[in-house]
């Protein structure tokens, strides 16, 4: 999609058009290009034929002076609606040097064959977003590093919204046409596979052996249908039996499991919190009336949830009793919010959200004060990533933005191919994203089209460090062996290529030792087998601005 032209036909149908208007920031944009380009025609008629017309020229003169005058007045008005109104953040104010401040350390990787075994009874990437605060970023994985051997690939048969968990040593998968994939993370092959009559835009959450899955309305997918009905469903995560599922709205936002209660937000308005009780069915414990849809998952804020809706507003909930604590919104322009698509992230205290509108907003965690915002692009869809106390987030006008998470200020920019629609993911010193290639091509400003794609930065400057040739949505999640790349219809399991060389080396050696010919050479074929697996990225490639001195 190009940026808005500046008059042209569409401006003279959206000016016809305007009590049909989807957009009152384009009705008036539009109708201020149209006027003043009519207001110019109209000036340079009158400087041309005044002397030939008579008494008219004076209508074509206050004509044109009338159109001109609307026109700037319009113009100004859109001007002052969609101006940055970036503010700029304390670096003390409601700031934690802590990451995390409510939950306990990481535990430290297991090596030899206490890893292997801890892989098949641990939660490597339970949820979304990686934690309870939806930080994305990935635990101390260093050898986690590109570049990467292709492993194994899943062809899911339908777009992969939101990314997969991982535990017990399994992938848990959610393609949006309701099939439900669980896959071995070493091999590749399916466990075992659902099929549900209803739409997916959510990733799974695991824990204690059972897989918690929201959907939303049945099929086909449609957008935003008023009165969907949807569900949550819980599953026995070794064999797929269906323990219980509660109905709700359409559910979009991943549930959210702290200690014994599961917390969702569907189309409703309401965010519901249920008490688990294992394989029995949960019992409401209460529920929030919000302003508006909730399509973002829930977040952890110590004893606090935060939420968004499509409304523009940000609420801080108390977990325990659904009570509300604090509440925040987004900007206005033209007299309305727009809306929060992205989940909220909770890091040093404060909670980093980006809107619709283009701006990145951080709160206070306990307060709802909001600290800093800082406008990156004309559209953020994407959760914030958060590593040393930087944010990181896409636009879908392919701006990806690494920002102080302090004051807001940027620290550097990279120049991306296409729109970023899904949540970034730091993990050993890199932040990886996706382009969208199309997402976001009916916008009303500017989008960028351009091939899909995942990219691997230096997280401290922006340096393009690696490539991989699929992607779309959210870029990816590990477990400490493997990583796994969501890509339009694609899962892909990659391992470093050093890994990938010693187990090869391995697989040779055993091969050898077979007697048989045949049975030798078969081998033989059968290991050296593989995958794409991307390509290094030029380090200077795609970089549109230097990291900014302070």
């Amino acid at each position: 999609m190009r940026g808005q032209p500046s008059w042209s036909a569409s401006s003279v149908a959206n000016l016809l058009l305007l009590p049909l208007a989807a957009s009152l920031e384009r009705a008036v944009t539009d109708s201020a290009e149209l006027l003043l380009a009519a207001g110019v025609v109209l000036a340079i008629a009158y400087g041309l034929a005044r002397t030939r017309i008579g008494i008219f020229q004076w209508p074509l003169l206050g004509a044109s002076l009338l159109a001109l005058g609307m026109g700037t007045a319009l113009g100004g008005w859109a001007w002052h609606e969609k101006r940055p109104r970036d503010v700029r953040g304390s670096s003390t104010e409601e700031f934690s040097t802590v990451l995390r401040t409510d939950t306990a350390p990481q535990k430290k990787q297991r090596q030899g064959k206490k890893a292997l075994a801890a892989r098949l009874v641990e939660e490597q990437w339970p949820t979304y977003g990686y934690d309870q605060q939806r930080t994305h970023l990935a635990p101390g994985w260093k050898r986690l590093r590109p570049p990467y051997h292709g492993l194994w690939q899943l062809k899911a048969r339908a777009d992969i919204e939101f990314p997969p968990s991982v535990a017990y040593g399994k992938v848990y998968v959610a393609q949006q046409k309701g099939r439900f994939f669980v896959l071995n993370a070493r091999t590749g092959k399916i466990v075992w596979t659902k099929h549900f009559d209803h739409c997916s835009a959510a990733s799974p959450t695991i824990r204690d052996g059972i897989v918690y899955q929201g959907y939303m309305h049945e099929l086909p997918c449609r957008k935003h249908e008023t009165g969907a009905a949807g569900f949550v469903v819980a599953l026995n995560a070794r064999n797929g039996k269906e323990y219980w599922r509660v109905r709700a709205g359409s559910v979009e936002s991943s549930p959210l499991l702290v200690r014994h209660t599961l917390y969702f937000g569907p189309w409703d308005h309401h965010l519901y919190a249920y008490r688990i009780r294992g394989k029995r069915r949960p019992l409401l414990k209460w529920t929030f009336n919000a302003d508006d849809q909730i399509v973002a998952a829930p977040a952890l804020a110590g004893r606090l949830l935060v939420i968004a809706t499509s409304n523009g507003s940000v609420y801080g909930i108390d977990r325990k009793t659904g009570r509300q604590r604090w509440h925040a919104t987004s900007f206005s322009r033209f007299g309305s919010r727009e809306y929060f698509y992205a989940t909220p992230t909770v890091a040093y205290g404060r909670v980093f959200i980006g809107n619709a509108d283009g701006t990145v907003y951080a709160f206070g965690a306990s307060s709802g004060h909001l600290l800093w915002a800082h406008q990156v692009g004309t559209y953020v869809y994407t959760a914030a990533a958060v590593w040393r106390k930087t944010v990181f987030v896409g636009t879908w006008d392919g701006n990806f933005v690494a920002l102080d998470a302090r004051t807001g200020e940027p620290r550097w920019r990279f120049d991306a191919p296409a729109s970023i629609t899904g949540a970034p993911t730091v993990l050993a010193g890199l932040v990886y994203f996706s382009t969208c290639g199309r997402c976001g091509a009916g916008g009303l400003r500017r989008v960028k089209i351009g091939p899909r794609g995942t990219w691997a930065l230096n997280a401290r400057n922006g340096d393009p460090v690696w490539h991989f040739h699929d992607g779309k949505y959210s870029a990816l999640v590990a477990d400490g062996f493997r990583v796994y790349i969501s890509g339009r219809n694609k899962v892909y399991a990659l391992i470093p290529e050093l890994r990938w060389k010693a187990i090869l080396r391995a697989r040779l050696a055993d091969c050898r030792q077979l007697r048989r010919a045949k049975a030798r050479r078969r081998c033989l074929s059968k290991a050296r087998r593989g995958t794409s697996s991307g390509k290094h990225g030029s380090r200077r490639a795609g970089r549109t601005s230097k990291r900014r001195n302070r």
